[in-house]
């Protein structure tokens, strides 16, 4: 019996994994009529502490084109973590379904979860790491531009978040040089974890991984330009006014995307604040 795999972070994958994955997504997307019973009998459930739009229609419509089935199930009606373990929850459910992916707050709970679920495991995100969306992200790329290694890819605005961490690990991977705008100190940054990884895989691609607090150094000859929400779901609303000032400096607006390479594509994984992050005029 083969060993299950788990989807929770991209450094648990290797550069021709991923690479693997974005081929094989381009040819569902291109031929889904050939797919459309791959998953016939299997039942996806989907655990949420954290809201969402995508995620839940893309996988739910995602099982269902593909001849599976998604049950979506909201933790706050659940016993998980409160009246019973998040370890118990994950053996129980591997019992019922062929698939498990949760949306969490916690990075540990969804470690709990893949070490105690006896069925593969999927991260649709944590506050730590957001593999799908960056293998998404990067077929986009691939699909714009024919190609992903040797392209360079400029994040503006928090650096400790998500996005910006799977960005990283998941560009050097695959070659993609990164560079990160970011405000000055700790709380702003990638975590040291996270840069040494990208670092080490950057090595072995011939990818460059640099982080500044100058948005025009970062923006030098990038090919594409990346930024994320800077009120992430984990702020709390009173912070938002002393964090406008902090990140203005860093909103991507035309001016900067002027700075970077002609053609230069913009990504935002979603839901943007327009005039906080992005100005409509980009993101349009």
């Amino acid at each position: 019996m083969a060993k299950k795999r788990d989807f929770v972070d991209l450094s648990d994958l290797s550069g021709k994994e991923i690479s693997r994955l974005i081929s094989l997504a381009g040819k569902i997307k291109k031929s889904p009529a050939k797919y459309s019973r791959k998953l016939s009998g299997k039942t996806l459930l989907m655990f949420f502490e954290k809201p969402s739009l995508r995620t839940r229609v893309s996988f739910e419509v995602g099982m269902e084109k593909m001849g599976g089935h998604a049950i979506y199930y909201d933790i706050a009606n659940s016993p998980m973590g409160k009246g019973e373990t998040i370890s118990d929850t994950a053996r129980t459910a591997s019992r019922y379904v062929d698939i498990i992916l949760a949306r969490l707050y916690r990075h540990e709970d969804i470690l709990e979860f893949s070490k105690n679920s006896t069925v593969p495991v999927i991260n649709a995100l944590t506050n730590y790491s957001h593999p799908c969306q960056i293998v998404a992200d990067l077929l986009a790329i691939k699909e714009k531009r024919g190609k992903l290694k040797g392209l360079k890819l400029c994040y503006l605005g928090d650096g400790n978040n998500n996005v910006t961490h799977s960005l990283l690990v998941g560009c050097a991977k695959v070659g993609i040089s990164v560079s990160v705008a970011c405000p000055e100190g700790e709380e702003y940054s990638p975590k040291k974890q996270v840069l040494y990884i990208a670092s080490h895989e950057g090595v072995k691609t011939g990818s460059e991984i640099s982080v500044t607090s100058d948005p025009k150094e970062a923006l030098r000859e990038a090919d594409i330009v990346v930024t994320d929400s800077w009120m992430s779901y984990h702020i709390p609303k009173e912070a938002q006014e002393e964090r406008v000032k902090i990140f203005a400096p860093y909103q991507v607006d035309l001016k900067k995307m002027s700075l970077a390479k002609k053609g230069a594509i913009f990504l935002h994984c979603l839901p943007a604040k327009r005039g906080m992050e992005v100005t409509g005029d980009v993101i349009d």
